[in-house]
């Protein structure tokens, strides 16, 4: 568990999973405002872009989610989840939610791939969509969603998700194990195992493959990993008191030049660079990305 200062006070944390569900889990965001007498204009949430599926709980309070592309304003069109039980596939653009009053809830993150191994889910048919768990799962894993609602507290409420997770992940895990580390790793790994399973081995199977079980082709993939990347390099150059050279990060991490990294920066988080790691220090929505610093 990490626990993560928040800017005004309210406890977030980052769970990550055990050491045999490292391939599976990429980690468990959790978030209480309980308590905290906050202004409307203060409970907006960012997050970025992700290949990952979502697995949320609200156990106390609610959520709503604002309309892609929407700004974070009061006046802007959202619905509500409607669900105390949420599941989310691979998002292609940032989104932001709001919460009505206080909220405490839980995300697991889960790589599509492990996903669509242990569910049979047709993860592509979830791209850029939210909904209710029930909807998307099968019966046990909504069994196990609703006992996590019934847990005294959050560190029991993770150990539920894993103790779920963890014979089922090792029934179906590949021979050779991803590497879930990080994005371009895990990318790697899985156009390497498509590469070498089943008969055929073709460039369009091997693609077919890839998004077959994250739901995104390969260059989707790619292009997160890049972004990921240059995030945590400018977070290791600004920890050292240094301003991130946009220029020579994009050049490192594979883009064609800085304007490349802006525009795709921007389709992953909302925002430009410079102005994405301003946020990130003064702006409490934002706490999803300084989880993962």
């Amino acid at each position: 568990m990490l626990p993560t200062p928040s800017l005004l006070g309210a406890p977030t944390r980052l769970y990550l999973p055990r050491p045999s569900l490292v391939a599976c889990v990429r980690g468990t965001m959790v978030r209480s405002t309980v308590g905290l007498d906050w202004a409307d204009e203060q409970r907006f949430n960012h997050f970025p872009a992700t290949p990952l599926c979502s697995l949320g709980w609200w156990f106390e309070g609610s959520g709503e989610l604002l309309a892609r592309g929407a700004p974070a304003a009061l006046h802007s069109p959202r619905r509500p989840y409607g669900s105390r039980l949420v599941f989310g596939g691979p998002q292609t653009g940032p989104s932001i939610t709001w919460n009505p009053g206080p909220a405490h809830g839980m995300m697991v993150m889960i790589m599509p791939d492990a996903l669509q191994s242990l569910t049979g889910l047709d993860v592509g048919a979830w791209v850029d969509r939210i909904g209710d768990l029930r909807e998307a799962l099968p019966a046990d894993w909504v069994a196990m969603a609703e006992a996590v609602l019934t847990q005294p507290d959050d560190a029991r409420r993770v150990a539920c998700v894993e103790d779920f997770l963890e014979p089922r992940w090792q029934a179906v895990r590949p021979q050779r194990l991803l590497q879930a580390q990080r994005y371009q790793d895990w990318a790697q790994s899985m156009a390497m195992r498509a590469a070498t399973s089943s008969v055929g081995r073709s460039l369009r199977q091997v693609e077919r493959r890839i998004k077959h079980w994250a739901g995104q082709p390969m260059r989707e993939l790619r292009g997160f990993g890049r972004s990921e990347q240059v995030f945590f390099q400018a977070l290791a150059e600004a920890d050292e008191g240094q301003r991130p050279r946009w220029a020579e990060l994009a050049e490192a991490s594979g883009y064609a030049d800085q304007s490349h990294l802006c525009r795709e920066t921007r389709r992953i988080t909302g925002f430009a660079p410079q102005e994405l790691m301003q946020r990130m220090t003064y702006d409490e929505g934002f706490w999803s990305y300084r989880l993962w610093q």
